[in-house]
């Protein structure tokens, strides 16, 4: 699936992934390839994401989410910026 994570301030990650892990309003919850489509709040936590055997993990404060057609959108606040 493809990923693309931004900030304000940059785009942070834009590519292939294997799976997302989020901080959603109502728990974790992971996107994995071809997800249903969803759209979500996200709450201060940690954002992980694999891409093979590299997992990658992003402080946030908040922001949202977008799974569509294959593409998870991910719009964040980080912490500490």
């Amino acid at each position: 699936m493809n990923l693309e994570v931004i900030s304000p301030e940059k785009v942070i990650y834009s590519g292939e992934a294997d799976s997302v892990t989020l901080p959603g309003a109502a728990g974790l919850f992971t996107v994995l390839n071809h997800h249903a489509p969803i759209i979500s709040v996200l709450k201060k936590g940690t954002l992980t994401y694999k891409v093979g055997d590299d997992e990658r993990m992003l402080e946030i404060e908040s922001g949202f989410v977008e799974v569509k057609q294959n593409v998870v959108s991910v719009a964040i606040e980080q912490t500490g910026k």
